[in-house]
């Protein structure tokens, strides 16, 4: 197993406290799902503070109860990926992880906070020795940092730098310190993809109104996947930046009465999940580096 410079001296170390621990016992590629929960989950944070706690998920969909990072998630699995999956709480994907076992699939729930560089560090040490090296990263970590500022902080100049510093952390910081993380090895083995979820607010600078998060670091996300793209796609490593425009359907968001109104401006996470499997599976003659996927009866964002 190829391991960065930064990990040799370490290397050893790891095998004998993990070594005994590898649960990817049939040598399966290995998927890594950045953000497997979503914060629209049935008690996911968005959706307690829309609807004023948890909502019923009973009757959904098994591909949509836990929005994108859920269906990405079980769509690997299902493809015979060792699929790992981080979020900050692993009780967070309690539901996830039994429903990827239902299924047939084998995974494995990871503890990783963006904001903690020594978080992540210790994360994709565990990875490494539990389930080996990945095939696949998608970075899907999604945040509400904003939403819930009254309508008279709107302005860029009442946003508090602490709400800006936990944005900068998922949408720039995180980014960074997790493809150094796993780019080497990809590199070296001239293999991989590295995927970005990402939103219409990276496509250009742009107003933050009432009710949305704050997402301009979104656009430095897009560039850190354009520079990527020119430094690692030459050594056979697939970069990529989807833009996901539009409402993802959810629990918490499938209860919006627009959502109701107007189902049709709803997004699949299941065939958002089918996107980006097809990324992974390109043709190298053929590479796409960026996809912006928008329901047929919208206008795309630009």
């Amino acid at each position: 197993m190829y391991e960065s410079t930064r990990h040799l001296h370490a290397g050893a170390a790891r095998r004998l406290a993990y070594g005994s621990c590898m649960v990817n016992a049939q040598k399966r590629d290995v998927a890594v799902v950045i953000g497997a929960s979503s914060k629209w989950q049935s008690d996911g944070r968005n959706t307690v503070l829309v609807h004023g706690g948890a909502v019923d998920a009973g009757d959904l969909p098994v591909g949509v109860r836990w929005g994108i990072g859920g269906a990405i998630a079980q769509r690997f699995a299902a493809e015979g990926f060792f699929t790992v999956l981080t979020t900050r709480i692993a009780a967070n994907t309690a539901g996830l992880e039994q429903a990827i076992r239902d299924q047939g699939g084998e995974c494995l729930t990871v503890k990783l906070d963006l904001s903690s560089e020594e978080s992540i560090t210790s994360a994709f040490e565990r990875i490494r020795a539990e389930a080996g090296e990945p095939v696949v990263v998608v970075y899907n970590a999604g945040y509400i940092e904003g939403r819930d500022l009254p309508p008279e902080m709107e302005l860029m100049e009442n946003i508090p730098t602490e709400l800006f510093d936990t944005a900068m952390h998922i949408a720039s910081r995180g980014p960074f310190l997790v493809a150094k993380e796993v780019l080497p090895a990809m590199r070296a083995t001239g293999q991989g993809t590295l995927l970005f979820t990402n939103n219409s607010s990276s496509l250009r600078g742009r107003k933050r109104y009432t009710g949305q998060s704050l997402y301009y670091p979104r656009t430095i996300m897009r560039a850190l996947a354009q520079a990527l793209t020119e430094e690692y796609s030459e050594h056979g490593v697939h970069v990529a930046n989807v833009v996901v425009d539009g409402l993802i359907d959810s629990p918490g968001t499938r209860a919006l009465p627009v959502a109701q109104e107007r189902p049709e401006i709803v997004m699949d996470p299941v065939q958002i999940a089918d996107a980006f499997f097809y990324l992974h599976r390109q043709h190298r003659s053929v590479w796409t580096h960026e996809l912006q996927l928008t329901p047929h009866v919208t206008k795309p964002s630009f």
